[in-house]
């Protein structure tokens, strides 16, 4: 086992198993972290192997996320707990605020305890936008539009995370709710004075996050570029909103990250802005170009807290959390919001 810092990328892989090359790149001092997607399951079993070995390839381990909301953003499905979509969440907060809250502890329990329980460390969860309505790439991802639901709602969320071993991660920082346009196919731009964001940026003010991840918009009233590339914007997170956790890129390969130029430049850019995990995925080719000509100087305060998000002990196996009352109770839970 390879024994080495965690760098500041988190790329992918194609398929259900590790290729030789792939095995090489996850090596590679620049990468900490791998995202994996639906194509990369198959079933329970195959995946959980697939962790195993990626946590086995270097000491301390690959942090293995992955995008796992609900509704919609649901990577893995067949043989998972069909998660609710955030807004369904909301709905009930309206009727019924502790019926809401305890359906969302539950949701946060269960999502974190099967992603553990299969050797993922960790998924890009709660979604923190308002939601505004016209919105293409959010909708029901979203809690609320009120920013105090979405606090209670996603601080219940963050609650059952952490009871199933697994830290959260707010996103898309300072907020991608208002904007129209989808940033993974166009560049979005938001041009509402800072004063007018103060409910989109309030979670973030609140909530105790390990991780944030930045947007793909420019927000003109504060900088030219995209959050994601905006030191203003992520000293305005670390310094005036006290964050210490771990700052993450939206995916460097989307259509609203091209403002900067090619991928070398992308992970140049955001990592100088004060991104502490770079992510660049559904692009091989511009994977091998970073790893082969990036030279950066990395920070070592940025590879602690990504080490910090690496789970140190493992997750229950599966046939024993099917057994676990708070699981069970959890389920029936979410079962009952489709009733």
């Amino acid at each position: 086992m390879k024994t080495q810092p965690p760098g500041p990328l988190m790329i992918d892989i194609a398929g259900h198993e590790l290729t030789e090359l792939d095995r090489q790149r996850l090596a590679h001092p620049l990468v900490g972290g791998i995202i994996l997607f639906t194509r990369n399951y198959r079933d329970r079993q195959q995946l959980t192997a697939l962790t195993a070995e990626i946590h086995a390839l270097r000491q301390p381990p690959l942090l293995i996320a992955v995008d796992h909301e609900g509704g919609r953003v649901q990577r893995f499905r067949e043989g998972f707990t069909r998660l609710p979509a955030m807004a369904t969440l909301g709905r009930l907060y309206d009727d019924n605020p502790p019926a809401a809250l305890a359906a969302s502890r539950a949701t946060g329990f269960v999502l974190a305890a099967e992603l553990r329980a299969v050797g993922v460390d960790y998924s890009f969860t709660p979604v923190l936008d308002l939601d505004y309505g016209p919105s293409r790439v959010i909708g029901d991802r979203a809690f609320h539009r009120q920013p105090a639901a979405v606090i209670a709602l996603a601080g219940a969320l963050q609650d059952g995370l952490r009871a199933g071993g697994m830290g959260s991660c707010g996103k898309h920082f300072p907020g991608h709710g208002f904007v129209v346009p989808d940033s993974h196919l166009e560049l979005p731009i938001d041009n509402r004075p800072l004063a007018a964001m103060q409910d989109d940026i309030e979670p973030y003010r609140q909530l105790a996050l390990d991780g944030v991840m930045a947007a793909h918009v420019i927000y003109d009233c504060f900088d030219c570029n995209t959050a994601v590339f905006s030191a203003k914007w992520i000293n305005y997170l670390r310094n005036e909103l006290k964050f210490r956790g771990v700052v993450f890129s939206d995916d460097l390969s989307m259509a609203g990250a091209g403002i900067v130029g090619a991928m070398i430049q992308r992970v140049d850019v955001a990592y100088r802005a004060g991104c502490d995990m770079l992510i660049v995925c559904n692009s091989p080719d511009a994977v091998g170009d970073v790893l082969a000509d990036w030279k950066p100087l990395v920070d070592s305060q940025r590879t602690q807290r990504i080490e910090a998000l690496v789970v140190a002990s493992a997750g229950c196996d599966w046939e024993t959390l099917q057994r676990q009352p708070a699981y069970q109770a959890a389920q029936k839970t979410i079962a009952a919001l489709d009733a």
